[in-house]
Parts: structure tokens; sequence; C-alpha cells
């Protein structure tokens, strides 16, 4: 094994996503290498990623890079990486809220933060957004407790719960709650709003597409008129957003509104941005309960506009998230709760010479 490089990893579930985490101190300083090594060690460019430790879904193929905090206010630095199944690339433009929620009880059992008695809060900076998020994550006796009595849909079983606060999520990519300046525009016929908290989306109400958006994951990623659509309307959006061109981003994500039909607020389909989401990231649950409660977006017209405080419930295909939005000191601020679990540790082993484009 002499010819392959050896690098401490643990592999976390976190909320419905899953990857390995890394101390920032074990990869290549160099952004090159170290992508070239996320790049083998997960197997990417092939749909199964079968030469790594990928899932060959975009849900699996998930990196969280932990170091100590560089910014006032935090306990640690999460760098995320989407690593794409279908070619070569490391995308850092995303925050990941689901693999968020491990981050916390990572940087405890690495000795980033002191375990406290009975909870530990971790102040988490996203070096992707810039933002600071709260974690509280349960311990006794100075340990990281997973197991518990919380569920959340789309992960089988019970474990500990873990409450992640995002303070001031607005402008997470662009500085703007709407980056357009409004709340609706419209992009190829379609009324959209391009929005911009916890991570940049473009909603549209499913009726506009000429879908309901009650539909199995599977049928949406194998409508391949609907992705080519929410494509070309995603990279539009993208421009007027002020982002560039986003075409080898994985931001903005587009999202499929619909009215709930389980007694929640409403109901979405959340693409990623090619393949439907088996269930819904954490950062788009903020985004769109912000939508929600916003008046005049494609979100609060099935909804209805909320007053704060307000629990929004989001229904997916995996069941739903419930989103609970308060202000505190003049900003908005939004709470959820997650699981994680500890799956693995040891080492990964990348290959040298990998070849690798870079994504913003």
């Amino acid at each position: 094994m002499n010819d392959l490089t050896r690098i401490p990893c643990v592999l976390m579930r976190g909320g419905t996503s899953r990857g390995p985490f890394f101390l920032e101190r074990d990869l290549p300083a160099d952004r090159a290498a170290r992508d070239a090594a996320l790049l083998s060690i997960m197997g990417s460019g092939h749909p199964l990623q079968i030469d790594g430790i990928g899932g060959g879904n975009p849900v699996t193929s998930k990196v969280a890079i932990i170091g100590p905090a560089t910014v006032p206010g935090a306990d640690v630095d999460y760098l995320f990486a989407q690593v794409r199944t279908d070619r070569q690339t490391v995308d850092y433009s995303p925050n990941c809220g689901n693999m968020l929620a491990a981050v916390g009880p990572f940087a405890i059992e690495a000795g980033l933060v002191k375990a406290q008695t009975a909870s530990t809060l971790v102040r988490i900076h996203n070096v992707n957004t810039g933002k600071i998020i709260e974690a509280k994550v349960p311990t006794r006796l100075g340990e990281v407790i997973y197991l518990g009595d919380a569920s959340i849909d789309g992960v089988p079983g019970l474990a500990a719960p873990i409450a992640l606060t995002f303070l001031d999520a607005a402008g997470a990519k662009t500085g703007k709650l709407f980056p357009t300046g409004r709340p609706i525009d419209v992009i190829d016929g379609i009324e959209v709003t391009a929005i911009d908290c916890a991570i940049p989306m473009v909603l549209m109400r499913a009726e506009s597409l000429g879908v309901t958006g009650y539909e199995e994951p599977a049928a949406l990623t194998a409508n391949r008129d609907l992705i080519a659509r929410l494509a070309a309307i995603r990279i539009e959006a993208g421009r007027q957003m002020g982002m560039g061109d986003v075409s080898d981003m994985v931001i903005p994500k587009p999202v499929i509104i619909s009215p709930a039909r389980k007694g929640g607020t409403l109901s979405v389909r959340y693409f990623m941005p090619n393949d439907c989401h088996p269930a819904l990231a954490t950062t788009g649950a903020v985004g769109i309960a912000t939508a929600a409660a916003t008046a005049g977006t494609v979100a609060a017209f099935p909804a209805g506009p909320a007053a704060l405080p307000a629990l929004i419930r989001i229904e997916h295909p995996s069941g739903r998230i419930d989103v609970q939005l308060e202000t505190r000191d003049g900003t908005t601020v939004a709470g959820l709760v997650r699981t994680a679990r500890r799956l693995f540790e040891g080492y990964a082993f990348a290959k040298p010479n990998e070849r690798v484009e870079h994504a913003a």
C-alpha cells in the first residue's frame, strides 16, 4: 500500500446524508491535491462510485472537513464538499445542513470542543457561506450520546436529537434574501422565487411545470424533459441572482412546490440539482420555510404567509421536516431537529495523480 496515501477518516451519517469526515490538518493544504484525494477516496466519475466509498447518489457523495474556528464566536470551522458522482468535480459552493448535524459530535470526539455534562453547544462556522449555526449535542460524562428517542423522516430507527439553529441564514451565498430584488420573477414563462437563505434555491409551482409535485423522486429524476427544463431555469436564475455561470455548480437548487396533502404547510420536491432528493436537505428546509412565511413568494401561495413565530411543516417524499421560525435580536432564526451517527473510523486511501476539475 506504499503507493496509496492513507488519511484518517470517520464515516458519519448526518440527517439524511452520509459521508466521510476529515480533520483539515490531515488533508493536503493545496486545493488541487486535496480535491484529487477526495475524488479518489469517493470514487467520483463512476455512477456507482465502485472504486471508492461514495454511495453512487448525491446524498451519499458528501464530504465534511473540520478544523479549529477561524472567526470570532465560533468553536469550529466546517467546510462542506459536494463530490459529483457523474464527473470528477468537487463543488464547495453550497452548505449541507444534514451533514452539519454530525459536525458537533465529530468535533467533540476529535477533541476540538470539550463535552459538557448534559448537552454541549457547538458553534459551527460554515466556511462555504460564512454563516454560524448552533448545534446542541446530547452528551453525558464527557461523551457524545447517539442513542435516543428522536426520529427523522428518511432515516430508520431512533437516535438522540441534535437541535440546529441557523442564525441569520439570509444571503448565505449572495448576501441578499432575494438576490434579484423581487419575491417573484418569470423565467422561461414560469413564475419563480429566487431565494438565498441557508442555500440558494429556485422555487417553482409544480402545476406550472406540468407535474403534480407528488411524484416519487425516481419518477421525477427519470423525467428528462422536466430535468432539462429545470436545468435551463436554474442556470438563468443563477445568472440573475448574480452567481454567474452555475452550470458546473450544484446551486441554486431547483425546488417544486405543491399544496400540502398530509396536514403540513406545503409539499416539496427538492433537486440536487439533476436528481430529486429522496427526502429534503436541511438547508433547503430553512430557505423554503422562510419563503413560506414571506408574502408574495411562490411558496406563500399554497401556504399563506405566516407571522413569526411560526412552525412551518414541509412535506417531502419520505415524510416531513418541521422548521421553527422566530426572531432573535431583530433577525430571523430557524430551528430544527436532526440526528446523526458515527458509522466507521479508520483510514481512507487515495490514489495519486487523479484528474480533477474545479467548481466554485
